[in-house]
């Protein structure tokens, strides 16, 4: 069956309407890898191809928050917590699986003064004794080298620590005091073991993050005016979108010159 690219004609930014835009947390990180691409997906509705989903990262999601939320509703400290010295218990709120639903709902701000909603989906929330809610994201890999450190030092892990700080702003937006330090509850799936056995074992770390989301009201402010241009914005130079489109195009306008010479 033959693919058909259709363009989006729903949820894209309108100049006209009076409504306010819905931003998710992710298209603000699109915004900082590539401005033009952002402005061809919520401006025009031409996103950039689907990925996979990963379905294995997906289920160790589901899985920690199961086992998070028989903490949450014993009141109870998890292991992970006990052994890592943290003073906290999973935070018990009524939210909590709206929070979650970073397709439909998350948890939403409105800047007025910028008429866009911002909302994002969490994985979890705990609660140290001071009443500060501690923002925690469940992330999985798999490291060959069984001695590799798990660490939040690669290069592409910005979007990680941009992910934490939107929504630690999120919920202090929303009126909950929050703690500067954020946790990463990091999955780290076992390749030394001599035979699968139908069963993946994982090894989980706890990764503090002190987050800095000082530079969310200026690209906010970045991303409405970028909203409001008639014309295409520049592309990131490490786009790679950007970069196949432009190429893509050249090889296409030099076939069609050879054609009609």
């Amino acid at each position: 069956m033959a693919f058909l690219y259709k363009v989006k004609t729903y949820k894209i930014f309108n100049p006209q309407s009076s409504e306010p835009f819905e931003l998710s947390r992710s298209k603000i990180d699109l915004f900082l890898e590539c401005e033009r691409c952002f402005y061809l997906d919520r401006r025009l509705g031409i996103g950039r191809p689907d990925s996979f989903p990963f379905t294995l990262n997906n289920a160790v999601d589901a899985l920690l928050k199961k086992e998070f939320d028989i903490h949450r509703k014993a009141q109870s400290k998890h292991p992970l917590l006990e052994s890592y010295g943290l003073d906290a218990v999973p935070f018990q709120d009524e939210r909590m699986e709206t929070w979650r639903d970073a397709l439909r709902n998350g948890i939403k701000y409105t800047a007025k003064e910028l008429n866009l909603t911002i909302r994002g989906g969490i994985d979890d929330v705990w609660v140290n004794p001071e009443g500060e809610l501690i923002i925690a994201d469940y992330k999985a890999t798999s490291k060959a080298d069984p001695e590799a450190e798990i660490s939040l030092d690669a290069e592409w892990q910005i979007g990680y620590k941009r992910q934490m700080e939107v929504y630690q702003w999120l919920f202090r937006q929303n009126g909950f005091k929050v703690s500067e330090t954020g946790y990463f509850v990091y999955a780290n799936g076992k390749q030394d073991r001599e035979a699968f056995d139908a069963k993946l074992e994982f090894d989980i770390v706890l990764l503090p993050y002190k987050g800095d989301p000082s530079w969310i009201p200026e690209t906010l402010t970045s991303i409405k005016k970028t909203l409001l241009k008639e014309t295409l914005p520049k592309p990131s130079e490490t786009c790679q979108y950007c970069a196949y489109r432009k190429e893509a195009a050249l090889a296409d306008a030099r076939l069609r010159k050879k054609k009609d010479s």
